[in-house]
C-alpha cells in the first residue's frame, strides 16, 4: 500500500484492510496533534511517520493488546500540556526516540520491551511519568529497563572520568538489564548522526569524546563492531576534523584504482573456489577512517604509508557442522595462490574471542607486491561479527567451540528469552560479585573487592590519608571509616591530625594493600612513640639531676608488668604513665629504699658542695589554695620547673590521683594543657610560712680569675640564702655554671638575679 503524505509517497506494510484503516487514522491524528502542540518540521513529520511504519512492521507481533493506544494517548497528552521541548542540539525528542529504536531493532534484534522503554524514556526522565505508572500499563520488564536507564543517569551526575575502564565496568554492573546498555549505545549512535551541523560546538565535543572513550569501547566489548566503527568515525570527524577529511579525500581519490586492484585480486580466487564446489560470496571492504588514522599514528607515516587499507572477506554458505573444514579449505586454496605472512595469521576459529567473534585472518602478498588482508568466515560468523552478541538470538543453541566468557553466555541467554532478568543477574554475579566501584569527589573511579570499607579507600589514596582517616561522606551522608562500600557510592574521606592507626584497624580493612600500610604505620608509630618517650624520660631525669641507668630502667619496666617495651613507651607517650611517678619508682629500685617525696629537698647539681649541713624542711608551711578555695590538700612541687612561693602556678592531677604544682611558664606546661586540659586545676599562693625552696640558676660569662668568688660572695652576704652547690665548666675563655641555692620566695629571687648580673664578666643569669 502506498500513500501520499505531505507531497511524499510512503509505503506501508499493513496486510488487512481494517488494520490499514486503523493505522492511517492513527498516524494522521497522531501527527496532526504533534503539529498543533509541538513545532514539527515537514521533514520531521515525514520521518516520524516512516519510522513508525517501520517499527510497526518490525515488532508488531510482539506488542501487547493496548500498547499502541496507551502510547498514542500518552504522547497526545504531552502535546496537549505543551510539555515537550527540544534538547541542547535542538533535536525533537519524539523523533529521536523513534530513530534510536530503529537502530536498536536493526542492529540487535530486540523487540517490544526495549522499544517501549525508548519511547517512554523522555517522559520518565522529565518526571512526567513514574515507573509505577509504566509497570502498571506496560509491565515490569519495561519498568526495569527504564529504572536501569535512570540509575545510569545518576552515575553521570557524579561527574565520572568516562575514559576509565572502571567506569565502563560500573555501567555494566549497574545496568539491571543488558538492554539498558544496548539502548545507551544505540542512542549515542543516533545522536552522533544528528549533530553534524549543530552550532553548539562545546556540547558536540563532549558527546563525541564520550562516544570515543565510553560508547565505542562498550560496543566493542559487546561485539557490536558496526556500531563501534561508526561511533569511532563520527567521533574523529567532530574531534579531529582535518584528519578525518584528509583521509576521506585520499580514499575518494584512490577508490577507482583500489576497486580495480581488488577485482584483479579476487577473480582468480573466485574461480578456484567455484571449481572446488564451494558456495560463497566475496566482499572488498575498505578499513574505517578511524582505523586508518590509528595506523598512521602508530606507524608514524602518512596515508600512502599504510599498506593494508582494505581487506577481502570471503563468506561461505555452509552447514554448521562443515564450517571449520571449509574455512580451512579456503585458507589452503588462497595460500597456494599467494604467499602468506605467517606472522599475520589470526586463528579465531579454533578459539573464538571472548565476545563470540569467529574468523580466520591471513595476510598474503598479492599482485604488484602489495600485502592484502583476507578474512575467511561463514554467514553465521559474519552476522555475529557485524551485529555482535545480538546475532546469537538468531542462532539459538549454536555455540562456537572454544572458551567463551561466562558473561557472553549470560548475554546470549538474555537475548534468546523474552525476559533477561535471570541471565542478567547471572551475568553480574559472574563478573562483579567480588568487585565494587566507587567515585572520588573528582569523578575518578576506584575498584575494590566486595566488603571493602572507607578505610580501605583512604589507604588506597595515600598512606597519610589512611592513617588520619576518621570517617567519610558517602553520598553526602557522614559515616564512620568502618562503612562498607557499595558500587556507585561517591566517597569523600575525612581526616583529623589527632587520628592515629590502631591495631584493631587490621580487622576493619579488606584489602592486603591497606593491611600492609597499617602494619607499617603501627611500626613507625611505635618507633616514634619510643623515641618521644625516651626523650621525655631523659629530659625529666636531667631536670631532676638523676643519672639514668638502663639496667635499673629495665627492672622498673619489669616491675610494672610490661611484656613489651613498646607498650611501656606508648603509655608514657599518651600520659597513662606519669613520668615523675616513674622517676620516684626508679629511685626506689636504685636506692633500695623509697625515694623522698618532699618537694622542697635540695639536690646536688655538681661535685662542689658548699654546705651539706643545711637541713631541709620536709613539708612546706606556705599556704597554697588549689582549685576553688581548697586548702590543706596534699600536693607535690614539680621537679621539672621547681616552683617557689610567689610564682604563678597551676595544679596537674596525676594518674595516681596526686597533684603536682607547676609554674605557668614550665617547659612542659603547653603540652600538658594541650593534651590533658581536663586534668589542670587552678592554684595560687595565699600565705607565707618559713619554707625555703631549691632553685637552679644558670650563669654564663667571661672566665676570669676570682669570678667564682665574686658570685659566691654575693650569695653568702644575702640573709636567708644558702648556696647548696656550684658546677662550673670553662671552655675557650667562657664559663657556664649552675648554682643551686635555697631561697624563700620569688621576690628575693628577683633581687638576687639583679645583683649577680652586676658582677664583672657575667653575661647572662637565668633561672632554669
Amino acid at each position: 500500500m502506498i500513500v501520499e503524505f505531505n507531497g511524499k509517497f510512503t509505503k506501508f506494510f499493513v496486510k488487512s484492510k481494517e488494520k490499514r484503516k486503523f493505522f492511517l487514522n492513527f498516524a494522521s491524528n497522531f501527527l496532526d496533534n504533534m503539529n498543533e502542540r509541538f513545532e514539527f518540521t515537514t521533514e520531521e513529520r515525514a520521518e516520524t511517520l516512516r519510522l513508525y511504519t517501520w517499527l510497526k512492521e518490525a515488532i508488531g507481533s510482539t506488542l501487547h493488546e493496548g500498547d499502541e493506544q496507551n502510547i498514542r494517548t500518552h504522547i497526545a497528552s504531552l502535546m496537549e500540556q505543551q510539555q515537550l521541548q527540544r534538547d541542547v542540539f535542538g533535536l525533537n525528542p519524539i523523533l529521536s526516540g523513534f530513530q534510536t529504536a530503529q537502530i536498536l531493532v536493526e542492529e540487535t534484534g530486540v523487540k517490544r520491551d526495549a522499544v517501549l522503554a525508548i519511547l517512554l524514556h523522555y517522559s520518565v526522565e522529565s518526571g512526567l511519568l513514574t515507573l509505577d505508572d509504566v509497570e502498571q500499563q506496560y509491565g515490569a520488564s519495561v519498568s526495569r529497563i527504564l529504572h536501569g536507564l535512570r540509575r545510569i543517569q545518576e552515575l553521570y551526575k557524579k561527574n565520572p572520568v568516562i575514559e576509565s575502564e572502571n567506569f565502563r565496568n560500573l555501567l555494566l554492573s549497574f545496568a539491571e538489564d543488558m538492554r539498558v546498555i544496548l539502548i545507551m549505545i544505540a542512542d549515542r549512535v543516533n545522536l552522533m548522526r544528528q549533530i553534524r551541523d549543530t552550532d553548539n560546538l562545546d556540547a558536540q565535543t563532549q558527546v563525541s569524546q564520550e562516544a570515543a572513550y565510553l560508547y565505542a569501547p562498550l560496543a566493542h566489548k559487546l561485539g557490536l563492531y558496526k556500531l563501534k566503527s561508526e561511533l569511532e568515525d563520527l567521533s574523529l570527524k567532530y574531534l579531529e576534523h582535518d584528519a578525518y577529511y584528509l583521509i576521506k579525500g585520499k580514499l575518494s581519490e584512490t577508490k577507482s584504482s583500489r576497486d580495480a586492484y581488488i577485482e584483479r585480486f579476487i577473480k582468480p580466487i573466485s574461480d578456484k573456489l567455484t571449481a572446488a564446489g564451494l558456495k560463497f560470496h566475496i566482499k572488498g571492504r575498505t578499513k574505517s577512517i578511524h582505523s586508518i588514522w590509528q595506523k598512521m599514528k602508530k606507524q608514524k607515516c602518512g596515508f600512502e604509508g599504510v599498506y593494508d587499507l582494505f581487506a577481502i572477506r570471503i563468506i561461505l554458505d555452509t552447514p554448521l557442522e562443515k564450517e571449520k573444514m571449509q574455512c580451512w579449505q579456503v585458507y589452503s586454496i588462497v595460500t597456494d595462490m599467494y604467499q602468506p605472512n605467517p606472522k599475520r595469521l589470526r586463528d579465531w576459529l579454533s578459539v573464538p574471542k571472548s565476545n563470540g567473534y569467529e574468523s580466520l585472518h591471513i595476510t598474503v602478498l598479492g599482485p604488484e607486491q602489495k600485502w592484502v588482508e583476507i578474512q575467511i568466515r561463514t554467514e553465521r560468523m559474519d552476522e555475529v561479527a557485524e551485529r555482535g552478541v545480538a546475532a546469537h538470538w538468531r542462532y539459538k543453541g549454536v555455540k562456537g567451540e572454544g572458551s567463551l566468557d561466562d558473561w557472553l553466555t549470560g548475554i546470549r541467554q538474555m537475548l534468546e528469552t523474552s525476559d533477561g532478568r535471570e541471565a542478567m543477574d547471572q551475568f553480574k554475579m559472574d563478573l562483579y560479585e567480588d568487585e565494587v566501584y566507587v567515585f572520588t569527589p573528582k569523578g575518578d573511579l576506584l575498584k575494590f573487592p566486595k566488603g571493602a570499607t572507607v578505610l580501605d579507600m583512604a589507604y588506597h589514596i595515600h598512606s597519610k590519608i589512611g592513617s588520619t582517616c576518621v570517617g567519610a561522606r558517602v553520598n553526602n551522608k557522614v559515616v564512620t571509616f568502618r562503612q562498607v562500600l557499595q558500587s556507585g557510592d561517591q566517597v569523600e574521606i575525612m581526616t583529623s591530625t589527632n587520628q592515629k592507626p590502631k591495631q584493631e584497624w587490621l580487622s576493619v580493612v579488606k584489602t592486603s594493600r591497606a593491611k600492609a600500610k597499617i602494619r607499617l604505620a603501627l611500626k613507625e608509630t611505635q618507633v616514634k612513640e619510643g623515641l618521644f618517650a625516651k626523650e621525655m624520660i631523659e629530659r625529666k631525669f636531667k631536670n631532676r639531676k638523676i643519672e639514668l641507668e638502663e639496667s635499673v630502667m629495665q627492672q622498673l619496666i619489669k616491675k610494672l608488668h610490661f611484656k613489651e617495651v613498646s607498650e611501656f613507651y606508648r603509655q608514657v607517650t599518651d600520659g597513662t604513665l606519669d613520668v615523675n611517678t616513674l622517676i620516684d619508682n626508679y629511685l626506689e629500685i636504685q636506692q633500695g629504699v623509697k625515694a623522698p617525696t618532699g618537694d622542697n629537698q635540695a639536690r646536688s647539681a655538681g661535685e662542689f658542695v658548699l654546705d651539706e649541713t643545711v637541713t631541709q624542711p620536709t613539708q612546706s608551711d606556705d599556704v597554697l589554695i588549689i582549685d576553688r578555695n581548697l586548702k590543706g590538700i596534699d600536693y607535690q612541687l614539680a621537679r621539672c620547673c621547681n616552683p617557689i612561693y610567689g610564682d604563678d602556678v597551676f595544679g596537674f592531677v596525676t594518674v595516681s590521683g596526686g597533684i603536682k604544682i607547676h609554674r605557668t611558664d614550665c617547659p612542659n606546661a603547653p603540652e600538658m594543657k594541650k593534651r590533658f586540659g581536663y586534668r589542670i586545676v587552678r592554684a595560687k599562693w595565699s600565705g607565707k610560712g618559713s619554707s625555703q625552696y631549691s632553685i637552679t640558676l644558670r650563669v654564663i660569662g667571661v672566665d676570669d680569675i676570682g669570678i667564682v668568688n665574686n658570685l659566691t660572695s654575693i650569695i653568702s652576704k644575702e640573709e636567708k640564702l644558702v648556696l647548696r652547690s656550684i658546677n662550673i665548666d670553662s671552655h675557650d675563655g667562657l664559663f657556664r655554671g649552675n648554682l643551686v641555692v635555697m631561697i624563700d620566695d620569688n621576690t628575693k629571687l628577683e633581687a638576687l638575679l639583679k645583683k649577680l648580673k652586676t658582677v664583672k664578666g657575667v653575661k647572662q643569669v637565668e633561672r632554669i
